[in-house]
């Protein structure tokens, strides 16, 4: 049994996965650091998480190989780093990955480091223990580079300054001083351009949802929208018998996904969703929504309310192997008549899709397959059901994929505001409760001394917590505002936005920072405007600062959003495309939503409320307020009940007097 290295200690799942390798690994932080700086060794880097699954396959073949071991610990000192808990190393060495290599970069994540200041020297992904794939064996990248860094020091510390200047460079965008709508019109023809009009999506193999540009081109009323999201429910990227989308497609048609299931996906397509279902009125869609939500609450919520970050893409030693089917058990599994629908359904009769099994899409609609078998819809249904939930029953009983049972703020929010939206969309009491729950969460263990951490798990919380969370969190807290009224939501709300404002605002150049000026600063700190698989933190700031500020009326929010978009308006012309959340914050700075405040009684608002709600979601902010809430701050505190009900709708800065007939506020409404 090999001895435990540093990472025994370490809350998270990744870190205790290497906790047993034969290599010394040291998680990120002083003792490793000031190790490297005293022996003048460079530090190898390894930035992964737990249900990537080429860490898994690194792992097995480098990190668990004891000659391996052997060099590492001879040549370097070792770090470990989850990018779930650090995002801001990965960002930073991710960057830097990008102008070493040329190429994007990705999980895990493999850099050489000087001791001295942290700079990367060499970096790449994955790589072999022998070599294949075109890719040198891991072993000869170890000495070789040890060799160079004993021998052309000089030679790396001129690199490094240059790439240091790149980085600080690529940090610096121009500020514009106008705003205008030309980067909104650049976007919808960009995105019509990508888009895969055959199977939805945009681009093709490898395949990702992409749910911050479908938000965007929802907000737009895009037919592309319903399309995609009709696809991916159909596809093999979708769990067909529990719920839940997978991370991405390694193919064009969502047939075959990447394993993993990653919350912050799930979070944010249960909004899309919801919404579409709302929008179009489509059965398919809102059971989609209903199925994600209770996979959800099933599987990645915590007995205390969070909800886990990831469920992993391996089950046994291989990935996928959870999830897909031999077609005679299938049919063993089955009566005669369920396994002649179940076969047109996930499309058994075609050859095999993934490494001689079926990973199940829908081939087929009920209604096709109640045609051409020439039985009733209801039967149909009927054995459909029945067929699904003994093929569900049957694989609950395999061993399941790990779950990374770590609570991220920043996801979490994510997941709180979709699952808010799912319950009010789809009227679903349930899911308003598990959003709740969540919060409470939150409140009760990563908010400590009027700041947030970053992560938790059995209790324990750590690290300070990033733009991301802040924003995010905001985000979803106004979300709820509009769902159901609490004042101290707003007023955790406010404390979030100060915080943002004080401790990571550029008050140079406008925007946020990822990182707070009092958290630990490595090589530069880095503002991202772009869209990744999550929004763009400034992004989601410059939308939630406007509604908070026109909410309250605080300038002070307004125009730290206006910086912001200011700020990266260069790359909204250049890139529009990859600048989606960014977008939804100038369109709403461009033509704002009305704010509409109720008040009154819950019951004589609630035919008001009623109303609003069949409005377009993008189009209106509409809080009711119950006329038994006092002392409300800024501009709400002057908005107090009339009467039973009564209504006061302001568009940017300009407010109508109040509304006490029903009638005419739905016409002054529909007017805006």
């Amino acid at each position: 049994m090999t001895k435990p290295n540093h990472l025994a200690t370490e809350i998270s799942l990744y870190l205790q996965q290497h906790a047993t390798n034969p290599v010394d690994w040291y998680p990120w932080g002083f003792e490793a650091l000031n190790k490297a700086r005293k022996e003048n060794k460079p530090i190898l880097l390894s930035i992964g998480y737990s249900a990537c699954h080429w860490c898994h396959v690194m792992a097995h073949e480098s990190f668990e190989d004891q000659d391996t071991a052997n060099l590492m610990n001879e040549l370097y000192v070792n770090i470990k780093v989850d990018r779930e808990e650090r995002p801001d190393l990965d960002k930073i060495y991710q960057t830097a990955n990008f102008f070493l290599t040329q190429r994007t970069g990705g999980w895990p994540l493999t850099v050489f480091l000087t001791p001295d200041d942290l700079t990367p020297f060499f970096s790449g992904t994955y790589f072999p223990r022998e070599a294949k794939y075109q890719l040198p064996a891991f072993k000869d990248i170890l000495t070789t580079l040890a060799t160079i860094y004993k021998n052309n020091l000089p030679d790396i510390k001129k690199q490094n300054a240059e790439l240091m200047n790149v980085l600080i460079a690529s940090a610096e965008i121009p500020t514009s001083n106008q705003l205008n709508e030309e980067p909104l019109k650049l976007a919808l023809q960009t995105l019509e351009k990508q888009f895969d009009h055959i199977n939805g999506g945009f681009g093709h193999a490898p395949k990702f949802p992409q749910p911050t540009r479908l938000t965007f081109l929802m907000s737009e009323h895009s037919s592309l929208v319903i399309q995609t999201l009709k696809a991916m429910a159909s596809g093999g990227i979708y769990d067909q018998l529990l719920g839940g989308f997978f991370r991405y497609s390694v193919d064009a048609e969502w047939r075959i996904p990447h394993f993993e299931k990653m919350l912050y996906d799930n979070g944010q397509l249960l909004m899309l969703y919801a919404l579409a279902a709302k929008q179009s009125n489509d059965s398919f869609l809102k059971h989609t929504a209903h199925q994600t939500a209770k996979w959800v609450m099933y599987s990645m919520q915590s007995a205390d309310g969070g909800y886990y970050s990831s469920v992993d893409a391996d089950s046994e030693g291989h990935e996928g192997i959870f999830y897909c089917w031999d077609k005679k058990q299938i049919q063993s599994l089955l009566t005669a008549p369920e396994f002649q629908v179940i076969e047109l359904y996930f499309g058994l009769n075609l050859p095999a899709n993934f490494e001689g099994k079926w990973h199940l899409y829908l081939t087929h609609d009920i209604e096709s397959i109640a045609a051409q078998l020439k039985i009733e819809l209801v039967e149909v249904n009927k054995l459909a059901t029945s067929a699904i939930q003994k093929l569900l029953s049957a694989r609950e009983q395999r061993i399941h994929p790990g779950c990374d049972q770590k609570v991220l703020t920043a996801w979490n929010a994510l997941m709180i505001k979709g699952m808010a939206i799912a319950a009010d969309v789809l009227q679903a009491p349930e899911y308003l409760s598990s959003t709740l729950r969540a919060l409470a969460y939150l409140r009760k263990n990563v908010w400590k001394n009027n700041r947030l951490l970053a992560s938790c798990k059995d209790g324990q919380a750590h690290l300070p917590a990033y733009l991301d969370d802040y924003a995010y969190l905001l985000d979803a807290l106004l979300t709820l505002l509009q769902i159901s009224w609490r004042s101290d939501y707003l007023q955790f709300a406010t404390e979030l936005a100060d915080i943002l404002l004080l401790h990571f605002s550029d008050n140079a150049n406008g925007g946020f920072f990822f990182t707070a000026d009092n958290s630990e600063t490595i090589v530069y700190r880095p503002k991202t405007m772009m869209d990744e698989a999550i929004p763009s933190g400034n992004g989601i700031a410059a939308q939630s600062l406007q509604r908070l500020g026109h909410l309250l009326g605080e300038t002070r929010y307004l125009e730290a959003a206006e910086r912001t978009l200011l700020a990266s308006f260069s790359l909204l012309g250049q890139f529009p495309a990859e600048h989606c959340s960014l977008l939804l914050g100038l369109k709403y700075f461009l033509t704002p939503s009305p704010s509409i405040v109720l008040r009154g009684s819950i019951e004589a608002m609630r035919p008001w409320q009623d109303f609003c709600k069949d409005l377009d979601y993008f189009a209106y902010d509409v809080y009711a307020i119950p006329s038994t809430e006092k002392g409300l701050p800024g501009l709400i505190a002057a908005k107090e009940a009339k009467s039973d009900v009564c209504a006061y709708v302001c568009k940017g800065m300009e407010c109508l007097g109040v509304i006490e007939d029903f009638e005419r506020f739905k016409e002054v409404v529909l007017s805006l």
